[in-house]
């Protein structure tokens, strides 16, 4: 008999509390359930518990520092990385952090940083989406306009027209100023402290903040260190072939 299938959706989340994330992603939200096995659950909502349960063995050895290998890729393979993991922030974490806060007891002693948060974690979701979104329509695709033309790719009047709208060492410090997003949060949860004697519900959300500001810190450094450095070369490079090929005409 397979133990962790007759173990209760509680123990399990009690085990690992990113398991409440992967039952979350199967439609699995872990407060309604806490009382039944994984088996039960399954069964109820007819799911693959081989899949689930491969799932939950997985998720102990996720690391996000090996990102930082993207180094020896291209800027065009960063930038397709950069977008996919906005996609993951606005589909998939955000969401599940929202709906951890909405879904707390308001009767605990935790209900005025509940309240605190039910405020402040939707403004920073609406700032952090339009900086995802004014990222990717100005530095991302400056940057891909620039990695074209490098490759012969290129319209003389379109680069002009770039250059003096775009400047990629302005993108990167206004990108330091908008670095530490949860700060509020951060200071709201008192740096994510909580007691062994606290809710699982609170133990879970807490978690899930400190380990989503670690993903985004990561995905900041990603920026800073890959992506900034290469698209600041790119536009010396390109400058450097338009200013090359007026001179032979």
């Amino acid at each position: 008999m397979d133990i962790t299938r007759q173990k209760k959706i509680n123990e399990l989340v009690n085990e690992n509390y990113v398991n409440a994330s992967v039952l979350h992603y199967f439609g699995i939200k872990f407060y309604q359930y806490s009382e039944k096995t994984l088996e039960q659950v399954c069964q109820e909502r007819g799911l693959n518990q081989q899949q689930l349960i491969s799932n939950l063995e997985s998720v102990g050895g996720k690391t996000s520092d090996h990102k930082l290998l993207l180094t020896a890729f291209p800027v065009d393979i960063i930038i397709e990385y950069l977008k996919h993991m906005h996609f993951i922030f606005i589909k998939q974490r955000m969401p599940y952090i929202a709906d951890l806060i909405s879904h707390a007891d308001d009767n605990t002693s935790y209900q005025n940083v509940i309240k605190d948060l039910r405020f402040v974690f939707p403004l920073f979701v609406e700032d952090y989406i339009h900086h995802i979104y004014d990222e990717e329509d100005t530095l991302f695709s400056y940057t891909m306009l620039l990695h074209n033309a490098l490759d012969g790719h290129y319209n003389p009047s379109q680069l002009y027209s770039a250059w003096e709208k775009h400047n990629i060492q302005e993108y990167a410090v206004a990108h330091d100023a908008h670095n530490d997003e949860m700060t509020g949060i951060r200071n709201i949860t008192d740096n994510y402290k909580s007691k062994n004697s606290d809710p699982l519900h609170i133990k879970v959300l807490y978690s899930e903040l400190q380990s989503f500001e670690g993903e985004l810190i990561t995905h900041a450094r990603v920026e800073n260190v890959l992506l900034f450095p290469k698209a600041l070369m790119l536009e010396k490079e390109v400058k450097q072939l338009v200013h090359d090929h007026v001179k032979l005409n």
